[in-house]
C-alpha cells in the first residue's frame, strides 16, 4: 500500500478495488490459466507431438520480438517484468491454439479456446498496469477510460464568477484550456491549469508556476488522474493560507503514443511549444509571475528528462526543475536510433538537446537549482517488489552515493550496458547532477521506496513540493480561510531557499 508523504492526500489504493495488489489481479490470471488449460484438454498423442512445440515456439518468438521492440525503440528505462513477457507469450499461444485446435474439436472446447484469447490479453494488460501503475483501482480505470470528471474541475466560463471568493475556498479549481500554438504549430490535445484558492482572492497575487510533464504514452490529465497532483496541491495550499503554485499540465506528445522527448523534430516542435507558446499564454491569461525565478518544471520518467533539458537549455525561462526518474538525455533507443527517429538524422540537433553537451558549452548558471528523485529499488528491472510507504531523503555530500549502486556505469540515456540495467536512472541523475554542479546549478539527489510507476511519481512530487514552492518564492494569500493553526507563511511569503 502506498502512503503518500506530507502533502500526498489519501492512499490511492483505498479508492475502490485495487488493480495493483490484492485478489483481483491474481484472480484474473488464475481464471485465464484454467480456461487455457481446459481449452487444450485431453487430446491424442499425435496432436500433442506436433502442436505443443509449435505453441511453445510461437510463445518464445512473441517474447523475443516484444523484448527487442522495447529495447530498439527505447520505450522503457527498466526491463519489463517477467509476468508481462510470460503473458505475452501465453496470449500468442492462445491465438494460435484457436487455429490449430479448431478442426475436430467439440464446440465447448472451441468456445473455451476462443475465450482464452481475451482473457490472456487481459492478463497482459494487468501485468502491464502492474509495471507502470497507470490504473491503481477499478474506479480510476473506469474514470479514465470513460473520461470521467477530474478533481476540482470547472468550466472556464465559471472562473469570473469565482473571483474574490478565495478566502472561503478549501480547494483550488482546475480548468481545461486550449493553448494557441502560434509559434510552434504543435498539434496538441486539451490541457489543464490548476488555480489555488489564493488565485481567487481579491488581491490576486502573482503566483509562481509549475509546468507538469508526464512520461511516454501519456495524456495531459495523467498527472491529475494517476499522479494525484491536484490533491497534493490542494493539501499544500490548505497549510499555506490557500497559496500554492499555479500548475499547467501540458501535452508533450500530441497523441498517446508519440514520444517526442520534448525536442523539436519530425514528431513536432515541442520544445518551442513548451518554451514559447505555453509561458506566453499563462502569463497573459492567468496573471502569473513572469520571472524565471518563479517558473519551474516537474517531470516524471521521460518528462523528468524534459524538465532537466528545458531548464538547462532555457535558464532565462525556468529557474527550477524536478527530475523524477528521468534519463541521461532525450532518447528513443540508442544514439543512432535517436538521431534517426527523433531528429530526422540531424546529429547537430541531437547535440543541441543533449543535456551534458548543453551544460558543457554553457556559461555558469545563476540562481538555477534542481531536485533529482529516483526509486531506491535495485531489484529486477529497478522494481522493488516489497510494500511500504516512501521514505525520502537527500543524499549527503557528493554525488557518488548513487553511482556505487549496481548499474552505476551510465551509458547513453542513463542506461548502462544495454540501457536496461537496474539503477540506471539513479546513475544518470548522479552524472547529470555532477555536470550541473560544475556549472553552478545547485542540485541534490533523493530516493524513496517504490517501483518505476505512477504511484512513485506521485509520492516523489509530494516530497519535492515544499522545496519547489520555497524555490519559486510563493506569496501568501491574505485573508484565506484555509490556513491551519501554526502553519501560515512567515512574513507573508515562503522565502526563496536552497535544496535541502
Amino acid at each position: 500500500m502506498w502512503q503518500l508523504s506530507q502533502y500526498g492526500g489519501p492512499d490511492l489504493s483505498s479508492h475502490g478495488i485495487s488493480l495493483l495488489t490484492g485478489w483481483l489481479p491474481l484472480a484474473v490470471q488464475i481464471v485465464a490459466g484454467l480456461v487455457l488449460l481446459a481449452a487444450i484438454g485431453r487430446r491424442d498423442r499425435r496432436w500433442f507431438a506436433w502442436c505443443l512445440p509449435i505453441l511453445a515456439l510461437c510463445a518464445g518468438l512473441a517474447v523475443v520480438l516484444f523484448q527487442r521492440y522495447l529495447s530498439g525503440h527505447g520505450l522503457a528505462s527498466d526491463p519489463a517484468p517477467a509476468a508481462l513477457s510470460i503473458w505475452i507469450g501465453v496470449a500468442s499461444s492462445a491465438v494460435l491454439l484457436v487455429a490449430l485446435g479448431w478442426r475436430g474439436s467439440r464446440w465447448s472446447r472451441r468456445g473455451l479456446s476462443v475465450l482464452a484469447v481475451p482473457l490472456s490479453l487481459l492478463c497482459v494488460g494487468v501485468s502491464l498496469n502492474d509495471w507502470v501503475g497507470y490504473f491503481p483501482t477499478v474506479t480510476e480505470a473506469w474514470n479514465q477510460l470513460t473520461a470521467g470528471p477530474l478533481p476540482d474541475e470547472v468550466d472556464a466560463a465559471a472562473l469570473a464568477g469565482l473571483a474574490g471568493t478565495g478566502a472561503s475556498m478549501t480547494t483550488g479549481r482546475l480548468v481545461g484550456v486550449t493553448i494557441p500554438a502560434t509559434t510552434s504549430h504543435f498539434n496538441h490535445r486539451e490541457e489543464y491549469v490548476y488555480l489555488p484558492p489564493a488565485w481567487f482572492t481579491p488581491s490576486r497575487p502573482q503566483l509562481p508556476v509549475l509546468m507538469m510533464i508526464s512520461g511516454e504514452f501519456n495524456t495531459p490529465a495523467d498527472w491529475i488522474r494517476v499522479g494525484n497532483a491536484v490533491q497534493i496541491e490542494d493539501d499544500f495550499a490548505a497549510h499555506h493560507q490557500g497559496a500554492a503554485p499555479v500548475v499547467v499540465f501540458v501535452d508533450s506528445g500530441g497523441s498517446f503514443n508519440n514520444d517526442t522527448e520534448c525536442v523539436n523534430g519530425p514528431r513536432g516542435n515541442v520544445a518551442d511549444y513548451l518554451t514559447k507558446d505555453v509561458p506566453s499564454y499563462l502569463e497573459s491569461q492567468f496573471h502569473v509571475a513572469t520571472d524565471a525565478a518563479h517558473w519551474g518544471i516537474v517531470g516524471w520518467s521521460a518528462g523528468g528528462t524534459c524538465a532537466l533539458d528545458l531548464t538547462v537549455m532555457h535558464p532565462e525561462l525556468f529557474g527550477t526543475f524536478d527530475d523524477i526518474a528521468g534519463d541521461l538525455g532525450p532518447n528513443v533507443g540508442d544514439k543512432a536510433a535517436t538521431i534517426a527517429n527523433l531528429y530526422g538524422g540531424d546529429a547537430r540537433a541531437w547535440a543541441s538537446f543533449d543535456p551534458l553537451t548543453v551544460l558543457a558549452a554553457h556559461a555558469p548558471y545563476v540562481n538555477t537549482a534542481g531536485w533529482f528523485e529516483n526509486s531506491s529499488a535495485i531489484g529486477f528491472g529497478g522494481h522493488g517488489w516489497h510494500g511500504g510507504g516512501p521514505h525520502a531523503g537527500a543524499h549527503p555530500g557528493g554525488p557518488g552515493d548513487l553511482g556505487n549502486r549496481p548499474g552505476g556505469t551510465a551509458g547513453y540515456g542513463g542506461r548502462p550496458d544495454g540501457r536496461d540495467a537496474p539503477g540506471a536512472e539513479a546513475a544518470a541523475a548522479t552524472q547529470l547532477c555532477t555536470a550541473a554542479r560544475a556549472k553552478g546549478i545547485d542540485c541534490t539527489l533523493h530516493t524513496q521506496d517504490g517501483r518505476h510507476s505512477w504511484q512513485f511519481a506521485s509520492a516523489a512530487f509530494s516530497d519535492a513540493l515544499p522545496w519547489l514552492a520555497s524555490r519559486l518564492g510563493l506569496p501568501a494569500a491574505s485573508g484565506s480561510a484555509t490556513q491551519q493553526p501554526g502553519q501560515g507563511v512567515a512574513s507573508g511569503a515562503v522565502a526563496s531557499g536552497q535544496p535541502r
